[in-house]
């Protein structure tokens, strides 16, 4: 299904480029009314391999810049912390009060019962927004170095006009040296709200598909961030069957035939703190296939999921285990990640297998 690079000539098992924010969370309170938040790190690419690195024991590094100050020393040691290598990481000089180059927070309250979560991220100048094509020495990064995988996504490629430009000489690049490419849409309507909207997003978007050989998105963003309309969606985009998703992966394929593997969750919110929730995934030696779905699923911090499913999605897909296990891995990784606070995931590999293989959550002692 997919063709990688051999371990043994390769540094890194996965590269992830994309801004890593310091998460602010108000714990069981709301942000308005916070006295106390406990910090977390965090980013929609990073989380992957952290997830990956923690989770999975793979050797994964994140590209990305922060500010050298003391925020910025807070999220290297949190980047360690989760296992990631933090060597590729462009530190900027402070200008002292942040009006050319800022370290990104995101302040985000958990949601529950009818109350659903809210995230305000505050994360305009950033560093990794500010991350330039040649800051980076792609060629050295893939070729000499070596790295079996590359994920990326739509949340850096909307950070600004710079951060789509160092995607594309990324994704370039990694398919030079023979990487495989995971790309998530991720679409996000605030962060491409005053660059151009939907319009914008797709242009970026369309640009970068080609390199693109597994494709990550829900239908929001097939439809937002690529163009394809989906039949058979609700107008909430609460609900999407197999088959309707199956044809948007028809139309998008046949756009994109580079797209190898096309993977999504499927997530009914009941609630904040209780979702429908499984996944799908589809090649073309398989078809669609599905993971189990786990109705009613209790949810404790919903933020991170999707990232977590990515990232036991690729762990099964790097491994040879097979799209139909890959996607149970992935799935079962995020639904376990939505069961403890933060962006990234606490859970141990045995706990994912486990769970991958349909066990209960009866006390384990």
């Amino acid at each position: 299904m997919l063709e990688l690079r051999d371990k043994a000539e390769c540094r890194y098992d996965l590269v992830s480029l994309g801004e890593v924010m310091l998460r602010l969370d108000p714990g069981q309170t709301r942000i308005a009314a916070a006295r106390n938040f406990d910090v977390w790190e965090g980013g929609g690419e990073y989380n992957v391999a952290r997830g990956l690195a923690k989770v999975f024991r793979q050797r994964t590094a994140i590209v990305t810049a922060l500010v050298d100050n003391p925020v910025g020393r807070l999220l290297e040691s949190l980047i360690q912390a989760g296992g990631v290598d933090t060597s590729l990481i462009r530190w900027v000089e402070s200008d002292g009060v942040g009006r050319t180059v800022r370290n990104g927070l995101n302040f985000t309250e958990r949601g529950f019962g009818a109350r659903g979560a809210v995230g305000v991220s505050d994360r305009g100048l950033t560093a990794a927004s500010q991350l330039p094509p040649d800051a980076v020495d792609w060629d050295d990064l893939f070729g000499r170095l070596g790295v079996r995988w590359l994920h990326t996504g739509g949340i850096f490629a909307a950070l600004s006009e710079v951060s789509a430009q160092t995607c594309l000489a990324a994704v370039k690049a990694a398919k030079r040296h023979g990487a495989v490419v995971s790309y998530d849409l991720n679409y996000r309507p605030s962060l491409w709200r005053s660059i151009g909207g939907q319009p914008r997003a797709q242009a970026v978007n369309r640009a970068l598909a080609p390199f693109v050989d597994v494709m990550i998105g829900n239908e929001e963003d097939f439809t937002a961030a690529l163009g394809f309309a989906v039949e058979g969606v609700d107008a909430a985009l609460t609900r999407l069957d197999a088959d309707a998703y199956g044809a948007m992966i028809e139309r998008a394929v046949a756009a994109y035939p580079n797209f190898r593997v096309v993977a999504t969750t499927l997530r009914t919110v009941l609630t904040a703190s209780a979702n429908d929730w499984s996944a799908l995934a589809w090649s073309a030696q398989t078809g669609l296939v599905r993971s189990t779905e786990r109705p009613g699923l209790a949810i404790w911090d919903r933020v991170g999921g999707g990232d977590s499913f990515a990232s036991g999605l690729i762990y099964g897909l790097a491994a040879g285990l097979g799209l139909g296990r890959a996607v149970e891995l992935g799935a079962a990784h995020g639904a376990l990640a939505m069961t403890t606070p933060g962006d990234t995931s606490m859970a141990t590999l045995a706990e994912v297998e486990k769970v991958a293989q349909g066990a209960s959550a009866r006390v384990d002692r």
